[in-house]
């Protein structure tokens, strides 16, 4: 398998994805003056990221098996139309290793990190050995392989809760939570059993599962001249069955010095396996501010944009740049971002039936626009949403000067966005964006399983919640009062209201 390349010329990119990322890609692309070839199934004929290349090759079927899951036929369709690079996206055949190498052996740049990076990384354990040397700190957990019995012992010496997780893949798949003893060996069978479904690999270990922790990540990027830098960190925190939601940069949670310190852990992280190109470190973060490594994912994440926000950084240029063999832009990690930027994912799914994925041609769609709104999509009104791919319509991403700017904005392109056609997840947004614990920036990764309802927003609040709802009712009602008594406009008045709302907002998030 290769594992160097020298991409010191990129003339034509083959896009191995769909939807928005491909899109994402193949603009990436064209502001470079790289021509681009997309690839599409049977169902994605005429999909968006097939009408903005510059060419296209249908390569198969509608199920990923039949299409963009196969290698051989992707670099078969690289060689036939002269492209000289690849480009994965995230999912698919973004992080497997023997495609990476495929790519590389076949004479094709491969924009991407190398493929034993690509293997170490996916490979749970193999990675929390590679970071553990460089001084990274781990969640307590075990070894992989080992017999049930002893990772039952393992689990009452680490103390339960624990997580059960599967070596191999992500996204949630292969992981049970396991509170007591007695649950511990359906949980494992389980898991056991879904790895194996999923990733053809049944092996799992056993780690610490942190209670109130928060989902914190670090992008990072590496070029072959030996420049590795942060680009500061995603709070994740929001997410469903290990799957996130909503995602924003920078995490109110983190401050100047914790930033530098777990900045400096992604970078030493990454130079563990010799990184190059982007990749982003995962971490999980307790109560106490205490941060642990959890994995590194080896491609461009879906959550990216919003560290393009607030940094300025183009990642998918960036990545094409690294694989040319040419510096990347970024000369420091990025220690203090510039405003604030928040994405939702809008899934097409039914967020009042226990988020149940919806299928269906979308009749009508009506994009929000303005001041610090961006929009990342691969559909259009009247394409089809399948039962094929994973459900995401689109990621709506606004930025702000603080955290209140960017939720007012939010607010405000949620309530423009109009899908028509099939059952979709912006009310969950909407209902979110209005919630006292995230106004607050109180929440874990547990928040909206375990405390968040779609019809009354959210359940039992905390006593510091209660008495940040009493203290807002208090002023506004105060505030009010003041306005009543003062000949003003309505439209000034208004506009003083919204105002003063978003000062009151910063001072209490």
């Amino acid at each position: 398998m290769a594992e160097t390349q020298t991409g010191t010329g990129i003339n034509k990119i083959l896009v191995a994805n769909r939807g928005e990322i491909a899109v994402r890609i193949i603009r990436a692309a064209r502001d470079l003056g790289i021509p681009t070839v997309a690839v599409y199934s049977d169902v994605d004929r005429a999909a968006l990221h097939v009408r903005y290349a510059d060419e296209a090759v249908h390569i198969g079927g509608p199920r990923p098996a039949e299409s963009y899951l196969r290698g051989d036929t992707l670099i078969d369709v690289a060689r036939k139309t002269g492209a000289d690079a690849v480009h994965p996206g995230y999912g698919f055949l973004a992080e497997n290793a023997d495609f990476a190498g495929a790519v590389m052996e076949a004479g094709l740049v491969w924009i991407g990190p190398s493929p034993r990076a690509i293997a170490t990384m996916g490979d749970k354990q193999a990675a929390r050995t590679a970071v553990m040397r460089h001084g990274v700190p781990l969640v307590p957990g075990t070894e992989a392989g080992l017999p049930d019995s002893e990772l039952l012992q393992a689990a009452r010496r680490i103390g339960f809760p624990v997580l059960i997780k599967a070596v191999a893949g992500g996204g949630g798949m292969g992981m049970r939570p396991v509170h007591e003893p007695s649950h511990f060996e359906s949980a494992l069978h389980t898991a056991r059993r879904e790895a194996e479904s999923a990733f053809g690999n049944g092996d799992v270990y056993v780690e610490k599962l942190l209670l109130g922790a928060r989902h914190i990540e670090f992008q990072v990027l590496a070029d072959a001249h030996g420049n590795t830098v942060h680009l500061g960190e995603r709070e994740c925190s929001i997410q469903r069955r290990n799957q996130k939601l909503l995602e924003e940069a920078p995490s109110v949670f983190v401050d100047a010095g914790l930033r530098e310190k777990m900045g400096n852990m992604a970078i030493a992280a990454a130079q563990s396996v010799n990184y190059t190109n982007a990749g982003t470190i995962e971490c999980l973060v307790d109560r106490d501010k205490n941060y642990y490594f959890l994995e590194m994912n080896t491609r461009l994440q879906v959550e990216h944009p919003v560290t393009e926000l607030v940094t300025g950084v183009d990642i998918a240029k960036e990545q094409i740049r690294i694989a040319r063999g040419r510096r990347m832009s970024p000369t420091e990690s990025v220690l203090q971002p510039k405003g604030w930027a928040i994405e939702c994912r809008i899934n097409a799914e039914d967020p009042y039936a226990n988020f149940m994925p919806s299928t269906g041609q979308i009749s009508t769609m009506i994009l929000p626009n303005g001041p610090g709104v961006r929009v990342d999509s691969g559909v259009y009104s009247g394409a089809e949403i399948t039962p094929y791919y994973d459900s995401l319509i689109a990621k709506l991403i606004t930025w702000g000067d603080t955290r209140s700017e960017a939720m007012l904005r939010m607010r405000r392109a949620l309530s423009e966005y109009r899908i028509m056609g099939l059952k979709h997840n912006i009310p969950f947004h909407i209902n979110l964006l209005n919630s006292i614990s995230f106004i607050a920036g109180r929440f874990d990764t547990n928040f909206v399983e375990q405390r968040f309802n779609m019809r009354t927003y959210e359940q039992d609040p905390t006593p510091d919640e209660l008495e940040t709802a009493a203290i807002a009712a208090t002023l506004y009602a105060h505030r009010k009062r003041q306005l009543a008594s003062q000949v003003v406009s309505p439209a000034k008045r208004d506009a003083s209201n919204w105002k003063w709302m978003g000062r009151f907002e910063r001072m209490h998030r």
